[in-house]
Order: structure tokens, then C-alpha cells, then sequence
């Protein structure tokens, strides 16, 4: 569950939730198709991606697998489109990862697989029969793996590897908390930016996810707008958010830290580019995803004048290490780990059942994690210890927090599996020195990834040769 297990377990978890999903359709080998053949795999093409391409097989295949979970969709059109797009994105991560060298042996591929049937209680006999009830075969299962571990250490070397945190963007964190916790916890104001020099932007925002159909576009607009109304007011914007999101999972809220201009979604700079600090931008915005209400929380000038003599003593004494003060959260859980035969509804309605129970009263949590929960910490009655900010996945930090002291989760999803939460007691504690720094780091880090993944995609998007040929017609359909 810690977050220094993250790279390790995602990509055995990932793959585990991911393993009985139907397989991609690969490519034949052209010194070994007819003239004939080689035109008809042509006609089946929806896209040529560099030197490969993307099939309109694959994405009839990615959509049944999606239907066979469950998963709410969208109109077909926009469904098949967004698969292409995902899958495009996949082949060429594949692509350079083969480029660049970045390999998985059929000995490393064979130890993932039996840590999969292990995590499991199956043996590999019992895996194989079960990866062709879902339809596939073991060689494509394999091969399914083998691209997302590829894809997985690929992501992990271009964008984690390009992360860079100085030990001056450490020591300024502590030393805003400090003066945060100084302070009360209320926010400070930076000394601006004069006009025209460079300047940083803390901004916070309140997502509200669309899905297709103008019905549930003019919803998540309804309640986009309505949330801007309440920032407006004397109120705490992360909190707002946490209340949002507490009645509504889908919807997410991050204080998105320090950028330049530059490092924000050019939406967003457009939207709070005369927006002062502490103020919330004047209209949601509208992306493809979504609608977003933004608040800017400060802004201050990139390059910081010394501070005022007055001030020194002050800003010395709240940037002292031991000053920093955590909010630690004793919580249990159950785990449900992603597997065969098991899929998203069916453990989302278990774990609703146990948080009726011990609601209801009629069953004890910790009786229940030790019969049901599918991790370590079972024999303990789901009990984890005392956790910090950036101990725990985001997912699971997320829905903890918002819990009050007794309360149980509905169920949440990680990339462990499902999870049903139980927060037991919180308490301050003070961080030595080497925490102070590995909270500051994990932190920042938790901050530039996502927007370092993101501009990651797109270079790797705009540097392709994509050239779309028929992704609307299934691969049954004439063109």
C-alpha cells in the first residue's frame, strides 16, 4: 500500500486487472502475406502510426471488453474514436520503447505471470484455463503483458526519470508550511510580480467530468456553475471540493502548486490570466473532459526580492524543520484484489454489502477484513498504522481524508483493486528533519507528474505521423 511499493505493485496490479481483457489484434508479418492478403489487412486498417498501424479489430475488441465490464459508454461514435486515440497513443509508446531498447525477458514476462496466478491462488494450469474462458489465448495474454509492462517502464524512465525537484523547491515547501501552520493555517500572500516579469501561479480547481449527451453535458454544467457560485463565498475552495467530491466520487479537486505560465493548461492561464490572488476565475471552463472551477490561490514573482529585516527573524524561526506539523490518519481496510472472474460491479457490490453490515451494526470490520480482505494486513483486521500525506496511493489518500473518525468508505478503487475504508483516529505529529524532506519530495513530485505525464503524451502525439483511414466502420463492415 505505501507509495515507495507504487512502482513495483503497479505494474503487477495493473496487469492483473487488466489480464482477462480481450486481446489486441497484431499485425502479420508481410514477408509472409500474398499481394491479396496484404490488401485486405489494409482495407481492416483504421490508422497507420508510424511504420505500424491501429486496426479497426483492435478497437472492436477494446469495446467488447469494455462492454463486458459493465462500463458505462458513450454514443459509438465518440466510443470508437476515443479507443482509436488510445490505442494510437499505445502504439507509439510501443514503438519508441522499442527504440529505445526497453525490453522484457521471457523470463521476467514468465515470473510476472506466476506472481499474477500467486496474488490469485491459482496455479498456472488454472490461470491458462481461465484466460481462455474469457475467449483469448495464453500466447496473446503473454503478449498483452508483455506491451504494458514495456509501456509501464517506458512511462516510468521518460517521466519520472525527467521529474526534477531542487533542494531550493524542498526548503521553500517547509518553508511555506511552516508558515502556513504559523499562521494558523490560513493562507499568506506573496509579493507579486511587476508587470511584465516572470511570475508563478498557485492555482486549485474543482473538476466536474461530462460524459456524452447533451443531457449529462448540461448537468455537469449545472453543477459546475453552482459550485462557482458557492467559491465565491466566504468558503474554503479544497474543501468545497472535498464536499463535491464526497457526494459525488467522479468529481476530483487538487491544488495544482507554483507553475509558471507556461506549465498550465493554456484553458486555465486564459481563464485566470487577470484573476488576482485568492480570487476564483469568473466562468467555469470548458474542456473535452469536463468542466473545471478554478481558483488562484497566490501568485508570486518567480525570482523573490530578500525579505523585509522585519520579517527575517519571523520567516527563520517558522522555517525551522521540527515546526512541521502532519495530520496522521489510523484507518483499516478491506481489499478486494483485481482478478479473474471478479470484475468491477461484482466488488463494488461485495464491499457495499460489508459497509452496510457494519453500518447496520450486524458485522464487525475487522471481522470482516480478516475473512475477506486480500492483502497483508487481513490478520490484523484490515489495520494499516498511522499513515501521512503521501504515505498511502492517491485514490485511497483521497477518500480517507474526506472520512470522519468512525466512518466508512464506499467502496474506492486503486490500482491494488477495490477498497472499503475505515478511519479509526487522527492525530498531529511532528516530522523529524529526513521526513520533513521525503514528505516535501513526494509531494512536489505528486504535484509535477501529472502535468509532466500530460505534456509527455502530447509531444509523443504531435512528434508521430498518424494518418487516420476508417475508424468508424467495425472490422465486419464493408468499407
Amino acid at each position: 500500500m505505501r507509495r515507495n511499493r507504487f512502482n513495483q505493485a503497479l505494474a503487477a496490479m495493473i496487469l492483473a486487472g487488466a489480464a482477462f481483457m480481450s486481446q489486441f489484434a497484431f499485425a502479420q508479418d508481410s514477408s509472409k502475406t500474398s499481394g491479396d492478403s496484404k490488401i485486405r489487412n489494409i482495407d481492416g486498417v483504421a490508422a497507420v502510426v508510424n511504420t505500424g498501424y491501429v486496426t479497426r479489430k483492435e478497437i472492436d475488441d477494446r469495446i467488447a471488453a469494455l462492454q463486458k465490464q459493465g462500463t458505462k459508454l458513450p454514443d459509438p461514435v465518440t466510443l470508437r474514436k476515443t479507443i482509436l486515440e488510445r490505442l494510437i497513443i499505445e502504439k507509439i509508446q510501443l514503438q519508441n520503447a522499442a527504440q529505445e531498447g526497453v525490453v522484457v525477458s521471457s523470463k521476467e514476462l514468465d515470473k510476472i505471470i506466476a506472481d499474477i496466478a500467486a496474488k490469485n491462488k491459482l496455479t498456472l494450469a488454472e490461470l491458462k484455463v481461465k484466460i481462455a474462458a474469457t475467449g483469448s489465448s495464453y500466447e496473446r495474454y503473454r503478449q498483452m503483458l508483455h506491451d504494458d509492462v514495456v509501456i509501464s517502464r517506458y512511462r516510468e524512465r521518460e517521466v519520472e526519470g525527467k521529474i526534477k525537484i531542487s533542494d531550493a523547491e524542498i526548503d521553500n515547501f517547509i518553508t511555506d508550511r511552516n508558515r502556513a501552520v504559523a499562521g494558523g493555517g490560513k493562507p499568506t500572500r506573496s509579493t507579486p510580480a511587476a508587470k511584465g516579469e516572470p511570475e508563478e501561479i498557485d492555482v486549485a480547481q474543482i473538476f466536474i467530468p461530462a460524459d456524452a449527451g447533451a443531457g449529462a453535458q448540461a448537468d455537469a454544467k449545472r453543477k459546475a456553475e453552482s459550485l462557482l457560485r458557492e467559491a465565491r463565498g466566504d468558503v474554503d475552495f479544497l474543501q468545497l471540493g472535498a464536499m463535491a467530491a464526497k457526494e459525488n466520487p467522479k468529481i476530483k479537486f487538487q491544488e495544482m502548486g507554483y507553475r509558471t505560465p507556461d506549465r498550465l493548461p493554456q484553458l486555465f492561464y486564459e481563464a485566470i490570466r487577470n484573476t488576482g490572488g485568492g480570487q476564483v476565475a469568473n466562468a467555469v471552463v470548458k474542456s473535452p473532459a469536463g468542466y473545471h472551477v478554478l481558483k488562484v490561490l497566490d501568485r508570486r514573482a518567480l525570482v523573490a526580492g530578500a525579505p523585509e529585516p522585519q520579517q527575517a527573524a519571523a520567516q527563520e524561526t517558522s522555517s525551522t524543520p521540527q515546526n512541521i506539523m502532519v495530520t496522521q490518519t489510523l484507518s483499516r481496510h478491506i481489499l478486494l484484489r483485481s482478478r479473474a472472474g471478479l470484475t468491477d460491479q461484482d466488488a463494488e457490490r461485495r464491499l457495499a454489502g460489508y459497509r452496510d453490515q457494519v453500518r447496520a451494526k450486524t458485522a464487525d470490520f475487522s471481522e470482516l477484513a480478516k475473512k475477506y480482505s486480500e492483502d497483508g494486513s487481513a490478520a490484523n483486521g484490515g489495520d494499516l498504522g498511522w499513515m501521512g500525506p503521501g504515505d498511502l496511493v492517491p485514490e485511497f489518500d483521497q477518500a480517507m481524508n474526506r472520512l470522519q473518525i468512525g466512518e466508512v468508505s464506499n467502496p474506492v478503487k486503486s490500482e491494488f483493486g477495490w477498497h472499503l475504508i475505515q478511519v479509526l483516529e487522527r492525530r498531529e505529529a511532528q516530522l523529524t528533519v529526513e521526513k520533513q524532506r521525503q514528505f516535501a519530495r513526494a509531494a512536489i513530485r505528486e504535484r509535477k507528474f501529472e502535468q509532466a505525464y500530460q505534456d509527455w503524451l502530447r509531444e509523443l502525439r504531435d512528434t508521430a505521423t498518424v494518418k487516420i483511414i476508417n475508424a468508424d466502420d467495425p472490422a465486419a463492415s464493408p468499407r
